[in-house]
């Protein structure tokens, strides 16, 4: 068993199950619902599709990152146990809770300083986030030392590739990703922008397709185009979904028809309260593994 504890932020919406079979642990972002705070921790307290529904209905949403003092009550008692922390962040172009993550670190140094606690930037979220947690898990199984762990993620977090659209232009619009005149056209004529995460972990749309059909194949061609090993691609895909497990599902057949020599079927998972609470209901995410990005 390694002497160090591997952890995220819940923003890396995979599921609890699935975390807890990879002894992955993970500290919990916070969202509102009309003015009700609820903790962000993967629908346990609060049902992921009742979420969206609300959403739909024209609830108003609101999310708060991890603080200083949660960062502290959660890291203490690993250290406690005599285990190093190696804890991966939301993108830092996302939220800040980095900072508040170091603060922590900082403040935990000298009560414990025999013990290690390393604090990265994903430059991800969601599932392409969640993707990079698997990959360290497999690098620990494999015997890895938390150093090791902290220099694949400084080396290889730019080789991660997420895409996502939405046929509703209306949380992108009221988060400043989208004009409101752009959106309102978008919206006459279908449009489904592409976006992705940049070098840099900012979110850019790349591309204005007009259909989902049209756009779900544009992601089968980026996807090839980028991927590690082109339609050869050998490694995991993750897909997250808002509300929309239809489209999901059809973007799942599409990747693995198109590219046969995938590591396991694409997995679907949920798109979690507080990156759902920005793009909202109706939005489809491909993660996978590919070249670096600048």
């Amino acid at each position: 068993m390694a002497d160090y504890v591997l952890s995220c932020c819940s923003t890396a919406d995979l599921s609890d199950e699935h975390y807890s079979a990879r002894d992955i642990h993970y500290v919990c972002f916070h969202f509102e619902l009309d003015g009700k705070h609820y903790m962000d921790d993967m629908g346990k307290s609060y049902p992921i599709a009742d979420f969206y529904k609300a959403m739909a209905d024209g609830a108003m949403t609101k999310t708060s990152q991890v603080s200083t003092g949660e960062y502290i009550e959660y890291f203490e008692p690993f250290l406690q146990e005599g285990k190093d922390i190696l804890h991966l962040c939301l993108d830092s172009a996302i939220s800040g809770t980095i900072n508040s993550a170091v603060v922590a670190r900082d403040t935990l140094a000298d009560k414990y300083p025999d013990r290690k606690i390393i604090v990265l930037d994903s430059l991800a979220a969601t599932a392409g986030f969640g993707l990079l947690m698997d990959k360290l898990a497999d690098l620990r199984d494999e015997g890895k030392t938390i150093d090791e762990l902290e220099a694949y993620v400084l080396e290889h977090r730019s080789e991660m590739h997420t895409w996502f659209f939405t046929s509703d232009l209306t949380y992108l619009i009221r988060g400043g990703r989208v004009s409101k005149a752009a959106g309102f056209i978008g919206g006459l004529l279908g449009i489904c922008p592409l976006l992705w995460v940049d070098g840099e972990g900012k979110l850019d749309a790349r591309y204005k397709i007009r259909s989902k059909k049209k756009v779900m194949q544009k992601v089968i061609e980026v996807m090839e185009e980028n991927a590690i090993g082109g339609v050869d691609y050998a490694d995991k895909c993750y897909i997250n979904h808002s509300a929309c497990m239809e489209d999901a599902r059809t973007m799942a057949s599409m990747i693995e028809e198109h590219f046969p020599h995938l590591k396991g079927k694409v997995e679907i998972y949920d798109i979690g309260t507080t990156i759902g609470s920005h793009t909202g209901p109706n939005t489809v995410v491909v993660n996978f593994w590919g070249k670096k990005k600048a």
